[in-house]
Parts: structure tokens; sequence; C-alpha cells
């Protein structure tokens, strides 16, 4: 057996063992699961980034303090844990959509008519598809798009003028990262509302939706119209050649309504939260899809969609450990850092956000996107947050706010910060450093949309 492949069977048994957990509230299989965990995280010795790493020597140290300092340290550390495996079990379960995509015609095809759409709707078509796109393929996205781009923008294409290729580069680049770190706040499948539903337990995303589907179509707003004013507009010869049908679009967000309305069925039917129904929807919806690939092979494509994920399950997995890692020890980080703090002691030291109301939301939402330019992955500071500020019960700061603020500034933090991996990989494509894109191409959008998105979660009130 190949390393790779031990890692996915153990990953495998994490997922299945988190699952029984979720669904049945086994005890039993959670242990198994953080024991499968362990091992797991034992054979990634050397082949983690060094955020991963750093993050992983922080646990170790909150851990001893736990240690030392709790009353009954062994039950917040098992459920600390927990919380691990719950993350890395959400990334492997939305990984899966990522195979079926990657095979899938219907993919390039949208890709391809998205990119060769006339420009006056090529920023809402590309913000937009990749926003859709990004629900399946996470940060798979960027580099799908960002070669298509790179490929089709072509001296030629441009007529010869260089300046136009590099204002259409930018320009198009920039419509993929907005619409790209729109599909945290649109998706109730997304990587966003798992951190923030998980550690605010009394808030549902429909009490969220109002907040963060509203902040998403300002974003989308304020982003369009600064491409639109900040342009340029070159004259563009006629080339007799219709615009592609955007067909395929609607087809593939068809595809993705039935993922989403599955995943919503299981919710009600098996009486779960909203997370645990997509880890539970996302491998149902990927298998599914892959077998209807392979229909032509009989069977209804069931036996050979099995044997192409147990081919594929190391490929697809493998590339994912930094970000099980991340986003697992931030979690557990997160839970054990709100059972050391004294709630009480930290409430009466923090009186003065009382006064500020509803403007802790927007500190919370600035906060988020400050750190990140320093290197503080959103993961761990919105896992804090969402875990400490319904603790502090302040007035007129209703948890669903705090969550959708929270939301919001990670997807600011991924447009801005040069530290993500988002930005990294557009860095890496176009050859501009991560810098220039997040503060000189996008400034003029920040400094735009950062008030707008202020004043709607002083304004916006829903049920609260």
């Amino acid at each position: 057996m190949t390393a790779d492949r031990l890692r996915a069977s153990l990953l495998l048994a994490v997922t299945l063992a988190t699952l029984v957990h979720l669904v049945v509230d086994n005890a039993l299989a959670q242990g198994l699961g953080i024991v499968a965990l362990g091992t797991y995280l034992l054979t990634l010795r050397g082949w983690l980034s060094a955020m991963a790493r750093g993050l992983l020597w922080v646990a170790a140290g909150l851990t001893l303090v736990a240690l030392w300092r709790h009353s009954a340290p062994g039950p917040l550390l098992f459920e600390a844990a927990g919380r691990f495996a719950f993350f890395a079990t959400f990334v492997v379960a939305l990984g899966l959509l990522r195979l079926p995509a990657y095979r899938s015609r219907l993919v390039r095809r949208c890709g391809q008519s998205m990119l060769l759409q006339p420009p006056g709707r090529r920023y809402p078509i590309l913000s937009l598809g990749s926003a859709l796109f990004g629900i399946i393929l996470n940060i798979g996205v960027l580099n799908l798009f960002a070669a298509m781009i790179e490929k089709s923008n072509t001296l030629g294409a441009a007529q010869g003028r260089a300046w136009v290729q590099r204002a259409r580069r930018r320009r198009m680049m920039l419509a993929l990262l907005r619409g790209f770190s729109l599909a945290p706040l649109i998706s109730p499948m997304g990587i966003g509302v798992a951190v923030v539903l998980s550690s605010m337990p009394g808030v549902a995303w429909r009490e969220l939706a109002p907040y963060v589907l509203g902040a998403a179509v300002l974003i989308f707003l304020v982003g369009w119209l600064v491409d639109r004013l900040t342009g340029p507009h070159p004259p563009v010869a006629g080339s007799g050649r219709e615009a592609p049908s955007l067909l395929p679009l609607g087809r593939f967000a068809l595809l993705l309504a039935g993922i989403v309305t599955l995943v919503f069925c299981l919710a009600w039917w098996l009486e779960v939260r909203l997370p645990i129904a997509a880890l539970l929807g996302a491998p149902l919806g990927a298998f599914g899809w892959l077998a209807w690939q392979r229909r032509r092979l009989g069977g209804l494509g069931l036996v050979a969609a099995g044997r192409s994920l147990h081919r594929q399950l190391p490929w697809l997995l493998a590339p994912t450990r930094n970000e099980i890692v991340v986003l697992g020890a931030a979690g557990y980080l997160g839970h054990l850092c709100v059972g050391l703090v004294d709630t009480a002691s930290l409430a009466a030291a923090l009186t003065f956000l009382d006064t500020l109301g509803a403007w802790n939301a927007v500190l919370a939402m600035l906060l988020v996107m400050v750190l990140a330019q320093v290197g503080i992955n959103p993961i761990v500071t919105v896992t804090l947050l969402a875990g400490i500020l319904p603790a502090l019960a302040i007035e007129g700061l209703a948890p669903p706010l705090i969550g959708a603020s929270l939301m919001v500034g990670w997807a600011l933090a991924l447009m801005s910060s040069p530290m993500t991996a988002s930005m990294l990989i557009l860095s890496r494509f176009t050859g501009v450093p991560s810098t220039r894109i997040g503060y000189r191409w996008n400034g003029a959008f920040l400094c735009t949309a950062i008030p707008l998105l202020a004043g709607w979660f002083l304004l916006a009130r829903f049920g609260s």
C-alpha cells in the first residue's frame, strides 16, 4: 500500500466514523474517528506547509495549557479533537465533488462559454460563474479558470495591442477572484457556513441568509460598477462571431441546485443541522454525478463509479493535507479557547463593547480582514470570534449578525490579503506580485465596498 493510499484510507475512516457520530450521536464512533485522525497526522511528517505546522505546534501548546488549567481536561480535549475530525470530514466530503467536476465536459463548455462573452457581459458572467463553480471546486476553480484565461487572452485576440491584453487579463482575473470570494457567502454548503454554524449552535442558516446574501449582492454590484468605471473600454473590431450560448452554464446551475436541494432534504428528513446534511449530501451528489457520467458502462454506472472513486481517491485527497490540518487545527484551537476563557471575566473586561452595539459586527468584519493581511488565516480568526463574541451577550448584536459579519470579513480577506492561497495562485498565473493584485488592482473596489458593507450591517435588521 502506498503512502497516499494509506492516508486516503485513514481519511475515509475519519469521515465514516464522524458521520456515524454526527447522525446517531455515538461516542465510540467519534473516538474511532479521532484515533484514525491522529494516525493520519502522524503520516504527514515532512509534508506540511509552514502555516499548518505552526498551527499544530500552537495546538499542542494549548493542549498542555488545558491539561494544566482546566478542571476537566479530558472531555474538553475529546470534544476539541472531535471538532478537528469534523472539519477534516468536511474537506473530504466536499472534495469528492471535484472528481466528477474535473472530468465533466459540461464544466469545460461552461468555462469556454463564459470567457468568450463580449466585454460588456464578461465581468458579471465570469464573476457569477466562478462563484457557482467555487461551491464545488473550491480553490480548484482558480487554477482551472486562470489557466483558461491565460490561454484565451492572446495578443492576437487583442488585435496586437499589448495594453489591451494586459487590461483584459487584469479585469478577468479580478472578476474571477471576486466571484470565487462570493462562494462562501452564497453556498449553504460552504466552509464559512460550516465554521459559523458549528461554532454557534443556536444560529440557523435561514437566519444568516438575509445578511450574507444581501452582502454578496452588494459585493457583486460594486465589483461590476468598479469594473465598468475603471475600464478601459477599447474599441473591438467586429469578428462576425456570435457570443457562445450560456445554456451550459444554466445546466450546471440546475445540477448545483439539485445537489443543494438534496442537502436541504437530508437536513429535513434526518432532522440534522445543515453542515451535517452537507457532509452527507456532497458525497451522495458526487457519486450520483460520477455514475451518470459512466451510465453507458452498464449497471446505471454505479459499479464503474465505485471503481473510479476507489482508484482516484488518493490522487484526489493528497493535495488537501494542508487544508485539512489548517482548518481542523483552527477548529480545535477555537474550541479549546472557548473552553479555557472565563466568559464572565472577559465580559467584565470588555464592557465598553456594549456601547458600540451593532458596530461590533463591523469591527469583527474588519478584524478578520486586517489580520489576514499579516498571515493569520481567516479560518482561525472566524473560529475564535464565533466562539467568543456570542458569549459576551452584547445588546444590539444578534448572533446571526455576528456570524454574517465574520463570513463577509472572510470574503474580503480572500480578495485583499497577499498571503491567501487564492491570491498566490493568481500571482503565479499572471506573474504579478500578490501585493499589487490585492492592493492596487483591487484597491478601488475595497475602498468602495467596505464602507457600504459597514452600512449594510448597521442598518439591516432581520428578525432582531
